[in-house]
């Protein structure tokens, strides 16, 4: 059986271009997988206006869930979707995030699809706190998609972190790597594997003189080289379709995907709550921020949502 068997897709209300909708159709066609079309709206002038009596805000609240359920229909309707069962589901929340969650659990969707903003006047992409939240907190795959097509026998990039021995670490690059090959075959693709790994820390160049900053990137490079080819070749990828370079994750990733025009990225992305989440420094958000094709976010295996405690 295919593994993307229920797609969430979620709508952006402010546009009429649904990218995300475009793409579900076309990995749906492929695994034959039922498609949500899901959508979160919330209007705070609603709820603010305390003429009305809670009937009146409610009966409001319905006719804006219903009039965007006739949109959603209207763009079902407007693509080509023989043969595929597309539902819709239109809810009123305050976080729009935490629904996206909610239904992921609740539902057991396989793979959320969402579209992300590009900004006209610096072409960058810009990444809503909706988008940060659901790649650190949702429990399934988190495929964030942007203008680059799919072509056939185009490249996927697989980002790992080779030279770890954390147990973490090796269970998120086997389920990226599987991941990479699975699609691969769904959308006739080729698997590539990046991984990066530090420089010589500054400090200690300075500190100690007699350290010798050549040789300890030549022994880095070479531990991170033998550990990318092990791992190549417990999945049977071709050496020459494996790429090892010093820096930080984001420029290695990002340099990459732009010299093999990637179709797709595959990145794992640790869940972190608290505190940590809310310092800048995720190497996953780095990451995605850089890069201009879409990018498929995995989880550690036995994640589980802070949503769902």
């Amino acid at each position: 059986m295919e593994k993307y068997q229920k797609i969430l897709t979620i709508f952006d209300p402010t546009t009429e271009d649904q990218k995300a909708f475009e793409r579900s159709i076309e990995l749906a066609k492929k695994t034959n997988a039922t498609i949500t079309a899901f959508l979160s709206i919330y209007d705070f002038s609603y709820e603010m206006t305390t003429m009305l009596s809670s009937e009146e805000r409610e009966a409001m609240r319905a006719s804006v869930i219903k009039d965007r359920e006739l949109w959603i229909a209207e763009k079902i309707a407007a693509v080509d979707n023989e043969g595929l069962i597309i539902d819709s589901k239109v809810i009123w929340h305050n976080r729009p995030f935490e629904p996206i969650i909610e239904q992921v659990i609740n539902e057991g969707y396989d793979i959320v699809i969402k579209g992300t903003h590009e900004h006209d006047k610096l072409k960058a992409v810009i990444f809503t706190p909706t988008d940060w939240h659901i790649l650190r907190k949702c429990p399934c795959p988190v495929l964030l998609v942007k203008d680059h097509s799919w072509p056939k026998d185009g490249n996927i990039l697989a980002a790992i972190n080779v030279g770890s021995d954390e147990e973490e670490h090796i269970s998120l690059n086997k389920i990226i790597t599987e991941e990479a090959l699975n699609l691969a075959k769904l959308i006739d693709a080729n698997v590539h594997l990046v991984n990066s790994f530090p420089g010589t820390p500054v400090n200690i160049a300075i500190e100690i003189p007699e350290f010798n900053a050549n040789e300890y990137n030549e022994s880095m490079l070479n531990h991170h080289q033998t550990a990318m080819a092990a791992h190549a070749k417990e999945f049977n990828i071709d050496s020459n379709n494996t790429h090892v370079s010093e820096g930080l994750p984001e420029d290695v990733i990002q340099n990459k995907a732009l010299s093999l025009d990637a179709e797709l990225v595959i990145l794992g992305t640790i869940g972190r709550t608290g505190l940590s989440a809310a310092l800048i420094g995720n190497t996953a958000e780095h990451v995605i921020d850089g890069l201009n094709c879409d990018v498929l976010a995995l989880k550690p295996e036995g994640y589980t949502s802070p949503l769902a405690m």
